[in-house]
């Protein structure tokens, strides 16, 4: 009597329990300060999603702000208003708003270099360490030349140099691009170290050693059969690549090269605050930066229970 085969719906049944069941799973249930962190970083992307929708104002409308709001401190202070829970900065936005708007522009940005750093740095460490020789010599070289250099330095670098090139009118149309761009240019070679590093041990298994026998061509391997083997490293590196960028996006914005004013992230709704810190109006850059500190922390103790769940000598 031979077997019925499993159906789609089945499978995917299948898998679900499989997960359910697993390590990654187990020890995920078993750390309530990464269930936490979790929670607080869904709640932080479910806010920046939505945002457009339950934020009290939109503080990029320009012709929606009052000048005569400007400065007003937390509802619960003497001269504080129940509209403003968190007060307002110096354009009389709402910092609850503001806070809202800029964690979606932040975490827009660290995706999207992360994702931009990975990709290029995957592709290189892929090549390097498959094709060996004159490749891998070149690329680890300027992956070391960059290694000498802060990151923070490089995305600045990057960064001026872009904005130079571009005209006047450009430069705040196309900040977002210019600084994911300058971010994901400077962490690529984590990815393509770590990246190569896999690649010289799996080029040598016997799965590979097959797949040249029956002719596949060598981006095909790359592709099909090694990349799959070598993406549990990445994907720790990408969790933690995650709060770099957002770091490095608050930075520059706080140094007044990132993000532009009418559109704030939470390091340029910091860098605001900083010019009214010592005049009385500390709630223009307390809560953006606890509210910064509080998402990166998060994201990194999500990437340190990856890195732990991850590895099997820690089973």
């Amino acid at each position: 009597m031979s077997e019925t085969p499993l159906t789609p719906r089945a499978g995917e049944q299948n898998a679900l329990l499989r997960f359910l069941d697993s390590d990654i799973l187990y020890s995920f249930r078993q750390s309530k300060l990464t269930m936490l962190a979790a929670a607080v970083t869904a709640s932080y992307f479910l806010i920046a999603l939505f945002s457009p929708w339950i934020a009290p104002q939109n503080p990029f409308d320009l012709a929606g702000l009052n000048l005569l709001d400007s400065l007003t401190p937390p509802s619960w202070h003497p001269d504080g208003v129940p509209e403003f829970p968190l007060g307002t900065d110096d354009q009389g936005r709402d910092m609850l708003s503001a806070i809202m708007y800029g964690s979606r522009i932040s975490l827009a940005v660290g995706f999207a270099s992360v994702a931009f750093a990975a990709t290029l740095g995957i592709s290189l460490g892929l090549i390097s360490g498959y094709v060996g020789g004159a490749v891998d010599t070149v690329i680890m070289r300027i992956a070391d030349i960059q290694l000498t250099f802060p990151s923070i330095l490089i995305a600045l670098l990057i960064d001026g140099t872009v904005s130079g090139l571009l005209p006047s009118v450009a430069r705040e149309d196309t900040a977002f691009w210019v600084l994911t761009f300058s971010i994901g240019l400077s962490f690529w070679v984590q990815y393509a170290r770590t990246v190569r590093s896999s690649v010289l041990v799996e080029k040598d298994r016997e799965y590979v050693q097959a797949a040249r026998l029956i002719g596949l061509k060598p981006l095909t391997i790359m592709a099909r059969h090694v990349l799959p083997n070598v993406l549990g490293p990445v994907l720790v590196i990408a969790t933690i690549n995650l709060a770099l960028a957002v770091i490095t996006e608050a930075t520059l914005s706080f140094l007044g090269v990132g993000i532009p004013v009418t559109q704030p992230s939470l390091g340029t709704l910091i860098r605001i605050g900083n010019n009214f810190l010592f005049s009385g109006e500390w709630w223009i850059t307390i809560f953006p930066g606890v509210a910064l500190a509080i998402l990166v922390l998060s994201v990194n103790l999500l990437g340190d229970w990856l890195r732990d769940a991850l590895n099997p000598k820690l089973r």
